[in-house]
């Protein structure tokens, strides 16, 4: 057969290829019936309002001097870790403002960070493709810098996220540039298991997100520059439990609803959606018209305790507050005074939910002290009458 005859052969592969992504696309939409909102409002369902005093910008965080990427909390929620396009971990005192670590890395295009579970120890990955973990109460080297206590190897592509698996140590999951997500023994350095890559049932473009199941460890999503979300299971590594469709551009951050069953994304497509996990079923997407006509993209998302609220960062320097029953925003951040003045990078909820934190390319970090309880009675009832009468399958 001449190449000219495979040529033929494979864009007319193409072509059908596309025409079936394009009839799945429209039968989605056919089942999309109703949404959140919709149902919502026919229960007659208020909005959330916030007072001049609910949310205050009460610290930031200054000490870097490169844009901030990525950051987390410790479980107990007084100290955060951030990392920075300056090369440096800094672990904050979140109550004080102090710094209690800055660590000097090997490879300054870092890109995510994470605290262990036990607060004991904290993970980055970068463009260096590999993970490097550090122990907090490691004695320093000479020139005062925390060694690495060790470097996890595996990956072809840059490392963009990285989460200890809670209640354990010793395990935690990666995304990469190499369209894989990895689980690692950290005790041994070795790679447990490999989701997508050389599998059928992967992303076809790099990882830029993972979040894991706080109801259910075994689980896990990613996001990618394919434009779409997965579902894993770690026992079952061959192939994702179910893919999450409806972005039309890179999928920046994923994250898990409070109660497990139900997952939020964050898109360059400006929108942030929520999927049910059991069905696969999109139940509301959270857009907001730009006056200017641009449309900014979602870089970071955090839902408050209850899931009545949306906390999402934007690239035009915006942090919303969805209300996720109305899809309506009820607050932007960016707007108040002593807000950040560039992109919102990420941003995170402290584990009891009363603090937030945000991370922007300022290179400073911001805690919005939370002075009412982000929580409303449970809204679960309201998310399951959206569910439709036929799963849609969207698996693979």
């Amino acid at each position: 057969m001449s190449v000219t005859e495979l040529k033929k052969r494979q864009e007319a592969a193409t072509e059908t290829l596309n025409n079936l992504r394009e009839r799945l696309r429209q039968r989605r939409l056919q089942l999309l019936d109703t949404d959140v909102a919709t149902d919502a409002r026919g229960q007659g369902r208020a909005p959330v309002t916030f007072g001049p005093t609910d949310l205050v910008c009460c610290r930031t965080l200054q000490g870097h001097t490169g844009k901030v990427y990525s950051l987390d909390w410790t479980p107990e929620r007084n100290r955060i870790v951030s990392a920075s396009q300056d090369g440096r971990l800094i672990v904050w005192n979140a109550l004080t403002s102090q710094k209690t670590h800055a660590i000097k890395l090997p490879c300054a295009w870092v890109m995510t960070c994470a605290f262990a579970v036990s607060g004991q120890s904290v993970a980055c990955g970068g463009l260096e493709s590999v993970c490097s973990i550090f122990n907090l109460n490691s004695p320093t080297e000479k020139d005062g810098n925390i060694p690495v206590s060790r470097m996890l190897s595996g990956h072809k592509g840059y490392v963009s996220s990285c989460q200890y698996v809670p209640d354990e140590d010793t395990c935690l999951i990666t995304g990469s540039g190499d369209q894989t997500c990895v689980l690692w023994d950290i005790t041994t350095g070795l790679r447990t298991s490999v989701f997508g890559g050389e599998f059928q049932y992967g992303h076809s473009a790099d990882v830029l997100s993972i979040s894991i199941n706080g109801s259910n460890s075994r689980m896990f999503v990613s996001g990618s520059c394919d434009g779409t979300g997965r579902l894993w299971d770690t026992r079952v590594a061959s192939r994702a439990v179910r893919t999450f469709h409806g972005h039309e551009g890179d999928v920046n951050t994923v994250k898990f609803f409070p109660d497990g069953n139900r997952l939020g994304t964050g898109s360059d497509d400006g929108t942030c959606r929520l999927f049910d996990i059991r069905t696969g079923h999109q139940l509301q997407v959270y857009y907001q018209q730009n006056g200017d006509g641009e449309v900014p993209h979602v870089t970071s998302i955090a839902f408050s305790i209850s899931g009545r609220l949306l906390i999402a960062g934007y690239s035009n320097g915006d942090c919303y507050v969805w209300d996720t029953l109305l899809a309506e925003v009820v607050l932007n951040l960016g707007s108040l005074q002593n807000s950040h003045e560039g992109r919102i990078s990420c941003l995170g909820l402290s584990v009891d939910g009363s603090a937030l934190c945000t991370g922007s390319w300022d290179t400073n970090l911001k805690i919005t002290t939370l002075r009412r309880k982000m929580s409303d009675r449970p809204i679960g009832k309201v998310y399951k009458r959206t569910r439709p009468a036929h799963p849609i399958v969207t698996s693979g």
